[in-house]
């Protein structure tokens, strides 16, 4: 095997946890685990001194490899916070896409739905640039990784990605938007075995129920009929990563309803994402369950950034909040659907992020560093590298033989 050009980070600590994967680990465990694989590379970065290393410490795990092409599956040792378990198809078979046509019931193989309902795990890759409408939503089969590098792909003018009941999710490097809600009332596919009958989907561009281990990477996402990533009815174990997010008004759901206390136990990890231009609320809009919103660049909301009800718990660190000029959308925060008495109460904290051109966050519940341990997953790098951190956010323009 050939020996990887740059340090592999988190090898050693994926390995000691391959074949735990499927139990959700206790949340201290989560924590020193990942912070332990972080502080070890801002030690290496400081050392090597290399130019390629941009501070960010999921894309200096990969991107300093000219090889990255013929090492795909390695990008899978680089995930971080509460959805580092997530392998997709690691170990499994490279599928490629070859055509971007589409059959609900009956998908052709070369297909995206053909790959992503095989019951085995897989890694799918893509053979050119191409245009993705999908004719009903995408049930995504368990184990799979959706790769986009190395070329341009988008899913757009249809229906959009379902991760329903299922788990380990890798979704890297795609452009999704303008994501329609599905005709519905249709039998769509989800294995090669099983078929079931769908209603009108929401329009998300990433819609994840009853999912765990997933993580989205680098991806593109505007303009979408509802939200761009929901998770809700149980799902946990997530990360949200180095994605641009632009052009939408209700951005990120976390969490079904007030009432559905499965989502108690969802925790999500929001890091190194660039919220840009056009967004108007929801980044994230979050219930019940565990958050950890940090080193992310916020640009000039419309109605406000981070906001929840039903007594989330919401860590927010090290991140960068550019308000608005209007001055009634100062406020990074939104306490919903409760009393001022009740909301009070609700564990929300602001820790080093920077607050510019008037922006506030509006702190409540304990003040103690051990009442957000379960909303703790990485250690925050200071706000004035979150500039560099997510300098590349969104799909990347990756050619084979050069670093990405």
């Amino acid at each position: 095997m050939a020996t990887l050009l740059f340090p592999l980070l988190l090898l050693p600590l994926l390995a000691a946890n391959f074949l735990l994967s499927s139990p959700i680990p206790h949340h201290e465990q989560v924590v020193q685990e990942v912070n332990k694989s972080i502080d070890a590379y801002w030690g290496n970065l400081t050392s090597s001194g290399s130019s390629c290393r941009s501070g960010n410490p999921i894309d200096d795990c990969w991107r300093c490899d000219p090889r990255w092409a013929r090492h795909r599956q390695r990008l899978a040792d680089c995930a971080i916070g509460f959805g580092k378990n997530a392998t997709g198809g690691r170990r499994g078979r490279i599928y490629v896409v070859t055509s971007s046509s589409d059959d609900p019931m009956n998908p052709k193989t070369g297909t995206l739905r053909y790959g992503v309902i095989q019951d085995q795990p897989l890694w799918i890759i893509f053979e050119r640039d191409m245009v993705i409408k999908l004719e009903q939503e995408l049930m995504m089969n368990s184990f799979k990784t959706l790769d986009g590098r190395g070329a341009n792909v988008h899913i757009a003018g249809g229906p959009c990605i379902t991760i329903h009941n299922v788990t380990n999710i890798i979704i890297h490097g795609l452009s999704i938007h303008d994501c329609k809600r599905g005709g519905g009332n249709a039998y769509v596919r989800d294995s090669p075995s099983h078929y079931r009958w769908r209603t009108r989907s929401d329009g998300d561009g990433i819609s994840i129920s009853r999912g765990s281990h997933i993580w989205v990477d680098h991806c593109s996402l505007s303009s979408c009929a509802d939200g761009l990533i929901d998770a809700i009815r149980g799902s946990t174990a997530i990360t949200i990563s180095n994605n641009y997010m632009s052009h939408h008004n209700k951005v990120m759901l976390l969490g079904h309803k007030d009432s559905y206390k499965e989502d108690k136990n969802m925790r999500v990890t929001i890091a190194f994402n660039h919220f840009g231009d056009g967004l108007v609320q929801r980044m994230p809009r979050c219930r019940l369950g565990y958050f950890h919103v940090v080193n992310n660049d916020y640009t000039r909301w419309k109605m406000y950034a981070i906001g929840g009800s039903a007594s989330p718990t919401i860590n927010s660190q090290g991140n960068r909040f550019l308000a608005p000029d209007d001055q009634s959308s100062k406020e990074v925060t939104k306490h919903e659907h409760a009393a001022e008495n009740v909301w009070k109460k609700w564990n929300w904290r602001s820790q080093g992020d920077m607050m510019l051109n008037g922006a506030f966050f509006v702190q409540s519940g304990e003040v103690s560093p051990s009442s957000y341990s379960r909303a703790s997953s990485l250690s925050a790098r200071p706000s004035s590298l979150v500039a560099s951190i997510t300098r590349t956010s969104g799909a990347l323009n990756c050619t084979e033989g050069r670093f990405c």
